[in-house]
This record gives structure tokens, C-alpha cells and sequence, in this order.
């Protein structure tokens, strides 16, 4: 006995009958020796298909290439942006023309994860001398008298599951102009590179090119005075850097 969905020459025009509702498969109507099947799309739906293909795979190329490049902009890592902040302070004026060490303001960045935003004291050292009547820095005097800390804007913002410590990479020679810029030519502060972990770790596959002497560190000027390849090999044995597999490995800054 032939099984229910069989289809024979006899019964072949009732599953070709557009009418019927009905429409049978191309290869089994071959298959049964039935050559007359109609056509039932048109052959323009071949082109069609295959242009379908080819826009979805485009499409799909260049949403990945979109989301790279806004993924990379400044738009996402706030890359070259100033903040306003409650105190106009200039690192320019500060640093690079009055030549004051960041250590003086950042106090713990050699000892500890955390560089430190200074206390208002730190400020008052100076200016209960000078600019003692400015109103640019009544912000300042203010929160001297009533010990109420200045709400400064934060401009390095790293995610909450990064660990960064700073007293490591000072200790292992590596400058804060390479992660901070020129900042001792800002007069306003902004953050000057990506901070993305492509870019952090574009320093841990090749840590020598950001290695110099410990006491240069805070200089942003600093240059070597020989030949910069041989002074890197010296300082990466000296400061025991780490191999690259363990400055790439995950717990290094995910723990």
C-alpha cells in the first residue's frame, strides 16, 4: 500500500491546482516522472535572494565597522574632553610654569592604588599668601573655613571592575605623561588618551618603549639622554618587570 503522501501521475494535477491551495514539491513531482510542474515564483525572486544575501552580509559589515569606531571615539571614551570644574585650576599654569611636582598635590601616588585628589589645605599652603582675594578661588577659601571638601569633576573614570594601582607603575618606572599626557600643558584638565582595554594592554604586551628612571617619572619633558632601546632592556631587568603573560593575564586587572 502507497503511503498517505504519496503523489502519483494520476493525482499530480490536483497538488499543482493553484486554486486547490495546494502546491506540490518540485523534486518529488520529478521524482514521480512528472515534468509539467508549474512555476510558482517568478524567476526574478533568484536575483532577488541573492541580492537579499549580499545587503544582509553588507549590512552586517558595516554595523561591526560602526560600532568599532564609535565604540573607539571620544563620544564613548570621553577622550579629549575638559570638564567644568567648581575651581578654575590650571595644571598648565601650576606645573608647567611654576614647575610644582605632582607629588606635592597627589601625595600617595607613589605608596599607594590611588593617586588622591589633594585637600583644600594643600591649596591654602600657598594661597593664604597669594591670590588672597581672588574671586576664582572663593570656592577654595570656603571650603577651607568650613571644612566642606571642593566637588571637583572626575576626568580619569575607570569602569568598577578594573583594578589600577598607580604605586606599581611608578615604582616600575612608567611616567604620567604616558597615561596622562601633557598635562603641565592644560590649562584645562581632560583625559588624553582612550583608557580602553585595547590600549592598556598595547602596554603590557610591550612595556619597554614606556619604561625611564625612576627619578623622571614626574617629568614631563623627560628625554633619554642615549640610546632609548638599550636604557629600556637595562630598566625592564632592574624593575623586574613582570613576563608578558602574566601582565596579560586577566586577574592582572580583573580581580
Amino acid at each position: 500500500m502507497r503511503p498517505p503522501w504519496h503523489f502519483s501521475r494520476e493525482n499530480a494535477n490536483l497538488y499543482t491546482r493553484p486554486e486547490a491551495g495546494l502546491v506540490r514539491c518540485i523534486w518529488c513531482a520529478r521524482f514521480e516522472g512528472i515534468d509539467n510542474v508549474p512555476q510558482i515564483f517568478h524567476r526574478s525572486f533568484n536575483t532577488l535572494s541573492k541580492v537579499s544575501i549580499v545587503a544582509a552580509l553588507t549590512s552586517l559589515i558595516v554595523l561591526s565597522l560602526a560600532l568599532y569606531v564609535v565604540g573607539w571615539s571620544p563620544y564613548v571614551t570621553q577622550e579629549k574632553l575638559a570638564r567644568v570644574q567648581p575651581v578654575q585650576f590650571s595644571h598648565a599654569h601650576h606645573v608647567g610654569q611654576l614647575g610644582i611636582d605632582c607629588r606635592y598635590c597627589h601625595t600617595s601616588v607613589e605608596t599607594t592604588p590611588f593617586a588622591g585628589v589633594p585637600p583644600t589645605k594643600v591649596c591654602m599652603n600657598c594661597h593664604q599668601e597669594i591670590w588672597v582675594g581672588a574671586s576664582a578661588l572663593e570656592p577654595v577659601r570656603a571650603s577651607y573655613r568650613t571644612g566642606a571638601p571642593i566637588a571637583w569633576e572626575r576626568v580619569h573614570n575607570l569602569a568598577q571592575f578594573v583594578y589600577f594601582d598607580h604605586s606599581i607603575h611608578v615604582s616600575k618606572g612608567v611616567g604620567c605623561v604616558e597615561c596622562h599626557g601633557r598635562v603641565d600643558e592644560m590649562p584645562f584638565t581632560y583625559q588624553d588618551k582612550p583608557l580602553l582595554m585595547g590600549w592598556c594592554l598595547d602596554c603590557h604586551r610591550n612595556p619597554k618603549p614606556h619604561l625611564r628612571p625612576r627619578d623622571e617619572v614626574v617629568n614631563m619633558t623627560w628625554q633619554p639622554s642615549g640610546n632609548r632601546a638599550e636604557l629600556a632592556d637595562e630598566l625592564y631587568k632592574q624593575y623586574h618587570i613582570r613576563s608578558t603573560e602574566e601582565l596579560t593575564s586577566c586577574s592582572t586587572c580583573h580581580r
